[in-house]
């Protein structure tokens, strides 16, 4: 299954110059296996490749993200997919920006170039074809009708499966400059933020609300990433089902103001997330989104339970102590 109907070509549109999608995202961690594990129970299709794993989402053959063994848990490197005749136009604004461009890591095979961004954060751009939404995911309103039973036995109710990654938040050491970063190179623009202490940014060719946030910390490293499912039911039932696998810290069920997405989000071995989100909001390539700054306290979450004491922490950070 996934949100995205009909195929979208590898065609750019218009004159602006910019990514179109963030493609995958690639951890590293100390055991593999128990990642392959968490990634499985949470509903993803996970495949074996080289000497990590490959994260898809059942009946879409792209590649969301990877795992591959490493010393410690952090965020490997960031890929984002753009088209074809934007590569050279990227490559050159990039290089012209002062950035210096490196040789693709060991194994990584890669048809596009590498570097290292904001934070440091290892970066790969290559072209590929556009796997953020081209208009908003469609969503199953649960609605009461007259006569009919409208929910499911639980014995006969389906989990609800991952659709496609829908973003990812890292941390950030200065979440001004980030911004700047990723709109002055990859053209991804503002959609929302709150002080210096998040921020939200959508692709330009047509994108949810996020693709890519940012999170206030000393260091840089992966808070979460999300996956877009169906339905409520659908965050309901994953939730439950994690639970019942042993995976009980998290937040959830919520909704959020910035992008108003519901959510619950799925604590990871290694002190991360993993998100259920569904009916997040859409941005159109020809809609000038008119991007806010919100107060804090007016921009997390809609509704929702309180939030988890440990819910900010940067456990890639050397100051914060490794989770249990």
């Amino acid at each position: 299954m996934t949100a995205i109907r009909g195929h979208i070509e590898s065609t750019a549109k218009g004159d602006a110059l910019g990514v179109h999608s963030l493609d995958q995202f690639v951890l590293s961690v100390p055991d593999v296996s128990v990642a392959e594990k968490f990634y499985r129970d949470f509903g993803l299709d996970v495949h074996s490749s080289g000497n990590g794993l490959a994260l898809k989402t059942f009946g879409n053959s792209h590649r969301w993200g990877g795992v591959i063994e490493g010393e410690r848990k952090r965020l490997h490197h960031l890929s984002f997919g753009c088209y074809a005749e934007d590569f050279p136009r990227l490559k050159t604004r990039i290089e012209g920006n002062g950035i210096k461009l490196i040789d693709s890591p060991p194994g990584l095979e890669s048809n596009g170039f590498w570097f290292f961004g904001f934070d440091n954060v290892l970066t790969e751009i290559k072209v590929a074809a556009k796997s953020s939404p081209g208009q908003k995911s469609e969503v199953e309103w649960p609605s009461a009708l007259a006569g009919a039973a409208r929910a499911p036995l639980r014995k006969s109710a389906n989990v609800g499966k991952p659709r496609r990654l829908a973003h990812v938040l890292i941390f950030s050491s200065d979440v001004d400059k980030a911004i700047d970063f990723y709109t002055q190179n990859l053209g991804l623009k503002l959609s929302d933020r709150s002080a210096d202490v998040v921020a939200f940014m959508h692709a330009i060719h047509g994108s949810d609300h996020h693709v890519l946030a940012f999170g206030k910390s000393d260091a840089p490293g992966m808070h979460h990433c999300s996956w877009d499912v169906g339905s409520i039911g659908d965050i309901g039932l994953g939730a439950m089902n994690m639970a019942e696998k042993g995976y009980t810290k998290g937040w959830g069920l919520g909704r959020h103001a910035l992008g108003s997405n519901f959510f619950h989000y799925v604590r990871d071995p290694w002190g991360s997330y993993s998100e259920y989100s569904c009916d997040i909001d859409y941005i159109p390539s020809d809609i000038n989104w008119n991007a806010g700054t919100h107060d804090p306290e007016d921009s997390l979450y809609l509704w929702g339970p309180e939030l988890p004491n440990d819910f900010v922490l940067n456990y890639e950070s050397p100051n914060v102590a490794p989770t249990e």
